[in-house]
């Protein structure tokens, strides 16, 4: 389903505000319940203003003599996303001025776009500009800016609480795949799920955005919503062969990040995990900026490297295919989304209903030290935080384990009656 999609929408031109990002939205609103919110051009987002709609009718480059040598028609990244209007005969020299290729790849066009940096431009590959040796060619670039809407898709799938968890991909980047279709893809099919499954404690909103200026705009005009945003997940580059990377918050000793990062140790043993704007800056820089400071991390699939990185060889070029994913990684990938959801339900304060240490052999859970000590160990320092004021997530953080080791041993305590779970402190301490 996942792939399907993906191989449905990759080639729309899907500019930040264009008929083909609003195709594309509202065919993935045919697959769940969805809200698209709209934000016309000129209206203020705290510092930003909502941009034209921009449509390229027509582009493209040739000799003197009529030989065409690069065609918007042929593929939407020949174009500088948001272009202006060009017509006319150019010098060869001022025509590299405004030919941009891809800095590593000679045989693929770039992703170039300038939305507020108004100039004309086209993209080829590397090898075509090189053999550029006229003195003189003609451009044609055909585009058109006029009032339109930004468009915005939310799922929401309520829970018992007001407290929301926020997942978010861009779905903005035209004829390309991996950045971001993969994101979108995994975000809806785990938002499938979800809706299909019993009602979580937590509210989740599933956003669908133009990436930077979408988030400004829905946080913008929901500011009511943020305080109630407690931690949140920007999906983006799942298809790829890279490891899972785990991007932590601007708050790495929130919940949201302690959960998620203790429980991913287990789920995907590949996985590293990194600073907040050390893996790959995106979206997730719009909740944890000032005056909303969501602590949302980012999960993607990029490779270890210094910053900044290069997340992957196609990246931002017209080699991001359908070829360079698998429904096997975009499934992975979701599967692990849901498990990291299913750590997020259960991250609770673990409250003692017993004082000082526990009669282990007595509950039958003991274990033998001499023969298991590590497992001896871990089960009495796990026991010795259950205190009311720890959630699973701290005890996990502070043990350097896993979260689902810490919930293992819990669930048992909890099902001999020997602590129960709470949404908020419950100190035990009599000096608290």
């Amino acid at each position: 389903m996942m792939l399907n999609l993906i191989n449905e929408l990759w080639f729309l031109k899907r500019d930040i505000v264009s008929d083909g990002f609003d195709q594309a939205l509202y065919r993935l609103a045919e697959e769940v319940p969805m809200t698209i919110h709209e934000y016309p051009t000129g209206e203020l987002c705290w510092t930003w203003r909502i941009p034209e709609k921009w449509t390229c009718h027509e582009a493209y480059l040739e000799t003197l003599d009529g030989k065409r040598l690069i065609d918007y028609a042929n593929h939407p990244l020949h174009v500088v996303s948001y272009s202006l209007p060009f017509e006319g005969v150019v010098s060869r020299e001022e025509l590299l001025r405004h030919l941009h290729v891809h800095p590593r790849l000679p045989e693929a066009i770039p992703f170039v776009f300038k939305y507020y940096e108004r100039d004309w431009g086209l993209c080829a590959s590397q090898i075509l500009r090189d053999s550029l040796q006229d003195e003189a060619y003609r451009v044609v670039i055909k585009t058109i800016f006029e009032p339109g809407k930004l468009k915005v898709g939310e799922v929401v799938i309520p829970g018992e609480s007001r407290q929301t968890f926020m997942l978010v991909a861009h779905l903005c980047h035209p004829a390309m795949v991996n950045d971001d279709l993969t994101g979108v893809a995994v975000s809806l099919e785990a938002a499938r799920r979800l809706l299909a499954g019993a009602q979580p404690y937590f509210t989740y909103r599933f956003l669908i955005l133009p990436e930077t200026i979408g988030s400004v705009a829905y946080l913008s005009h929901n500011e009511h919503l943020i305080p109630d945003m407690v931690g949140g997940l920007f999906l983006e580059m799942l298809g790829n062969d890279s490891p899972h990377a785990l991007q932590h918050s601007l708050q790495p000793n929130s919940q949201a990040d302690r959960c998620l990062a203790s429980a991913i140790r287990s789920l995907d043993n590949q996985c590293y995990s990194g600073p907040y704007r050390k893996i790959i800056p995106n979206d997730e820089r719009q909740f944890n900026a000032p005056g909303v400071r969501v602590p949302m991390l980012s999960l993607s699939r990029v490779e270890k490297m210094a910053y900044p990185p290069i997340p992957y060889r196609e990246y931002h070029s017209s080699l991001d295919t359908p070829e360079i994913i698998s429904q096997e990684r975009l499934e992975k990938s979701c599967q692990l989304v849901l498990k990291l959801i299913q750590a997020w339900e259960r991250n609770q304060y673990v409250v003692n209903n017993f004082k000082g240490e526990v009669f282990l052999s007595g509950y039958g859970i003991w274990i033998d030290y001499h023969t298991n000590p590590e497992g001896s160990l871990r089960l009495f320092e796990i026991m010795e935080r259950c205190d009311g004021e720890h959630t699973v997530a701290d005890i996990a953080t502070e043990l350097a384990i896993s979260f689902q080791a810490v919930w293992e041993v819990v669930e048992i305590f909890e099902k001999k009656g020997l602590v129960w779970f709470s949404r908020i402190p419950q100190p035990t301490s009599p000096r608290r």
